[in-house]
């Protein structure tokens, strides 16, 4: 799991899909297989994290890169844009954007 902090100098991106309860483990499903067989083999990454909304139609993914050229190579790749096509099927949006981290709170 990627550590957030303010000295994070690296690319983070946050992902959202929407997509409806009946379809939402399936696409979870090919998120974590395109991690455990792709993503995580990749140069300049670091960690992610998956999270579903209760009412099941929405996913966030919080990635963390070395650098944003990274993550770009990374989507521009045979196979993820394949995984992509498949992952789009399952709902109906999905946007990843890059961020910075500009501030972290912690409980003290």
């Amino acid at each position: 799991m990627p550590a957030i902090r303010q000295d994070f100098t690296g690319q983070t991106v946050l992902t959202t899909f929407e997509m409806t309860p009946g379809t939402a483990h399936d696409l979870m499903d090919e998120l974590k297989e395109a991690y455990d067989r792709f993503i995580r083999h990749q140069p300049g990454f670091l960690g992610a994290g998956l999270h579903m909304n209760d009412a099941q139609t929405r996913i966030a993914n919080y990635s963390q890169w070395r650098h944003r050229e990274d993550f770009l190579a990374m989507l521009r790749t045979p196979e993820m844009r394949e995984r992509n096509r498949r992952m789009a099927a399952l709902c109906s949006h999905f946007e990843p954007v890059m961020y910075e981290v500009l501030a972290v709170s912690e409980p003290g």
